[in-house]
């Protein structure tokens, strides 16, 4: 039986995600409005600039690297790890647990991309080839989502600092490949945390506490 501070962290779940819904959306009318025009091709024109320079060979291979991990085969292929070693330590909650989180956290994120049907930027030539609609992007939310789950999984801090440094890195390629505007990624990011906080609460390491 919950605790009653396990209620509330239920609610408190249950709040992160609506309050991340309503951040996307309001990210969304924002950027709908024009108002990021000015910060999206800032940001965006100054990856190009370096896309351009004498840097720009060693840091597009970086970039091509962090999203082929960051894309659907690469998280397949992480979970595809992961889930044999979670069963052979006799995890199998936990293995149930992630691959719930993964396949909710992702028809979530790609119904909402049909809901907002937002075009691809064309500042920049495509290094990537992507073919759905581009908020909120769908590298930046999956990889929130997956390496903030084996973080937890894990239990260690070191590992929260590995999921922050490969999310931040995987969403900042998408921007540099020129497929996403800096507010998708951010967007995808906020809808990534909260889908994250919300599953928080049904982390088989909690039960009986």
């Amino acid at each position: 039986m919950r605790s009653i501070s396990d209620r509330w962290t239920i609610k408190t779940g249950a709040g992160a995600l609506v309050l991340a819904l309503l951040c996307v959306l309001g990210i969304a009318a924002i950027q709908q409005a024009g108002w990021l025009d000015g910060l999206n091709k800032g940001l965006m024109g100054t990856a190009g600039d370096v896309r351009d320079s004498a840097w720009g060979g060693p840091s597009i291979a970086l970039m091509r690297l962090a999203t082929a991990i960051g894309d659907t085969i690469g998280r397949i292929a992480i979970l595809a790890v992961v889930f044999p070693l979670l069963l052979w330590r006799g995890r199998r909650a936990d293995a149930r647990w992630l691959a719930l989180l993964m396949a909710g956290g992702t028809a979530l994120n790609l119904i909402l991309k049909q809901i907002f049907s937002a075009p691809r930027p064309d500042l920049l030539p495509h290094l990537d080839i992507v073919h759905s609609y581009s908020f909120p992007s769908g590298h930046a939310a999956g990889n929130m989502m997956l390496f903030g789950a084996l973080a937890m999984l894990a239990g260690r801090p070191v590992f929260y600092w590995i999921a922050a440094i490969m999310t931040a890195l995987i969403g900042v390629s998408r921007v540099w490949l020129g497929v996403h505007w800096p507010s998708d990624v951010m967007a995808g990011w906020i809808l990534g945390l909260g889908w994250l906080l919300l599953c928080r609460v049904w982390l088989p390491a909690r039960r009986g506490q």
